[in-house]
Parts: C-alpha cells; structure tokens; sequence
C-alpha cells in the first residue's frame, strides 16, 4: 500500500510513517519541511497540505492519506483550514483519508450529553485553545460532501514512549482503565491507525487508548 502521511515530522506522524515502513508499506511523509529519514521505505515530501490543487496531484497515486498535522500556540485554529484543503483535495483525488484528531469531539464518560471539551476532568483551561480547535475540525469533516474519512480520536494523554504492541478500540466515547486513566503513546496509536487502514471498521469516528497492564 502506498500511504501519504500529512505531519511526518510530528510525534505521531513520524510514529505513523515508521509502522507503516515496518509493515511494508511504501510511505510518502509530507510535510513543510521533511527530515531524512534513513529508511528507504520513507520518501520526504516538501509541501504546504493549505496548497489544495498541489495536494491533490500527490495524493492521485497513494491508496490512502494518514493527516497528523499539529499547529503551534496560538495557530490552533489553522487546522481546521488545513483539514478543509485536505478534504477537498481528497475529493478530487478520491483518497481515502484517515485523520489523527483530538479527544474533544468524544463523548464523555462520566457527564451524560457531554463532550470531553465541556468535561474539565479531561480538558483543562490551559487545553481549551486546541480542544476547541479538534472539535471544529471534526464538525469540519462531519460538514464536508466528501466523506471518504476516519476520524481516530487519541485518549486524554497522548504521549511519546514505548511501543507495547496493544492497545483497546471504541467508538466515540473516551475510553478509561480500570485506573481512570485515559492515555496511549505514540507508537501504539501508530498501529491503531495502520490497522485501520489495512483493515478498515464501519466506524467513521473512534478512539483508542492503552489497557491496564
């Protein structure tokens, strides 16, 4: 499979493009500006994923497109527009597109009718600029006409570490231990989402998280 990783050079993007090669898969890591990667299976791509007609000619040729874009500080709401140029480059290209969203549009598991951006046992004040920012994003794919996307929602903590090769799927409601935790690393949502490409579920939203040890 040929896979175009929007973000690669991200914490999850560059765990993303690494499972995807260890697997076999033929990746192109897109992003402003790529980094070598030092396996061959890895091929950096320069390009702005705002710059829709260009988007779209590199994606023709891939099976599918993994967005794990992050913005910095204060740009948070960027990218809701970087998902909408992906979107519609995705529909000229007819790529299926799977995006690493945040936890905020999921629902949570504690306050009935509420999602975890309104819960503050999982998002605090210093994290409402982003939040907010991943359930715009998610309305933004929930709005568009293409509709060829999975939006996978990270737990609570999403975190660099180590790669356990396990991990527990739900849908969309925040996923807790039997500690009340809500979390999972880098390397382990990687496999989720190559899994989900390789074996695609019905469900257009869910999440993951890593189970008690």
């Amino acid at each position: 499979m040929k896979i175009a990783v929007l973000g690669s050079t991200g914490m999850a993007g560059s765990a993303i493009a690494q499972e995807a090669a260890a697997r076999s898969h033929e990746v192109l890591a897109i992003s402003r500006r790529p980094k070598a990667t030092g396996t061959p299976l890895i091929r950096p791509h320069a390009l702005d994923i705002g710059e829709t007609e260009s988007l779209a000619e590199v994606l023709k040729p891939v099976d599918a497109c993994v967005c794990a874009v992050r913005t910095g500080q204060g740009m948070e709401s960027q990218v809701v527009d970087l998902t909408l140029s992906l979107l519609d480059a995705a529909q000229q290209s007819n790529t299926r597109v799977l995006i690493i969203g945040g936890s905020a549009p999921l629902w949570s598991p504690n306050l009935r009718n509420t999602r975890v951006v309104d819960d503050p046992q999982f998002v605090s004040a210093e994290w409402q600029a982003i939040a907010r920012a991943s359930l715009q994003q998610f309305e933004t794919c929930l709005s568009h006409s293409y509709t060829h996307w999975t939006y996978l929602s990270p737990p609570a903590f999403f975190m660099d570490g180590e790669r356990t090769g396990t991990y527990e799927r739900g849908t969309d409601t925040l996923l807790l231990d039997t500690t009340g935790i809500s979390s999972i690393t880098a390397p382990d949502l990687a496999i989720a989402a190559i899994d989900e490409l390789e074996d695609p579920r019905n469900d257009q939203h869910f999440t993951v998280m890593t189970p008690t040890r």
